[in-house]
């Protein structure tokens, strides 16, 4: 009996191993997921512009288009679509690659369908659901105006910026919390849902980000305060 629901999830498969794809779309239907499934990457920016998918799970190494380039391509289009990397291979350079485009998760072959299909629902349940908001959505910061829930940062100069939802997460955290030591580990698990080596390296790619943003104002600084966090300081 099925469980699709039109409430189900849209999951896009790209995938080249044909087998392996028809396992996943099977599994995952089982499990209530509404599953598209494609060969290449080509196919796959097609499909991902034919239909609006909740998550996209993208083998790295695909004919025609790779999953990096790939990846980019959908963020250029959804810039928050989740993604996650499949891979056979498990070179740290591919994962820390992976993670500064901005993938949501990375899963080295062979894997179990049911630790997918876990992490898949962390992924979905922390991009879907904001869970209790701050009564406070503006924040001040220096000469910067924060809109969090519309995810715009207000330059000194008037000029605004839509910000990426890890962008906006982290600099909620570090506005709510300005001038305090905040551990790295805890801006991991925020943010990410996790706080491994890999996840380290996406979030140091972030915060360079959020300083190159804020440094129209002399008196703000994100700190690297060495071998435990990091702080907004704010004078």
């Amino acid at each position: 009996m099925s469980n699709l629901t039109h409430t189900s999830p849209k999951i896009l498969i790209v995938e080249d191993d044909e087998n392996l794809g028809y396992l996943l779309k099977e599994n995952l239907e089982s499990k209530g997921f509404l599953v598209s499934v494609c060969t290449d990457g080509k196919k796959g920016i097609r499909m991902f512009n034919q239909e609006l998918f909740q998550l996209c799970i993208l083998d790295v190494m695909l004919p025609h288009k790779d999953g990096f380039t790939l990846a980019k391509e959908m963020r250029v289009l959804r810039e928050n679509i989740p993604i996650i990397f499949l891979t056979s291979r498990s070179m740290e350079l591919d994962k820390i690659k992976g993670f500064e485009i901005g993938c949501d998760d990375y899963i080295t072959k062979p894997f179990s369908i049911m630790e997918l299909i876990l992490r898949m629902n962390a992924i979905l349940k922390r991009t879907n659901t904001r869970g209790p908001q701050s009564k406070v959505d503006i924040f001040h910061i220096g000469k910067y105006v924060f809109y969090y829930t519309e995810r715009k940062l207000k330059f000194p100069d008037q000029t605004e910026k839509t910000l990426s939802v890890k962008e906006t997460e982290l600099l909620k955290i570090f506005c709510e919390k300005e001038n305090e030591l905040i551990h790295r580990n805890y801006l991991m698990n925020k943010v990410w849902g996790s706080d491994d080596y890999f996840i380290a390296k996406s979030m140091d790619v972030f915060i360079t980000r959020l300083r190159k943003l804020l440094k129209s104002d002399p008196n703000l600084e994100i700190q690297n305060i060495y071998g435990t966090g990091f702080k907004l300081s704010v004078s």
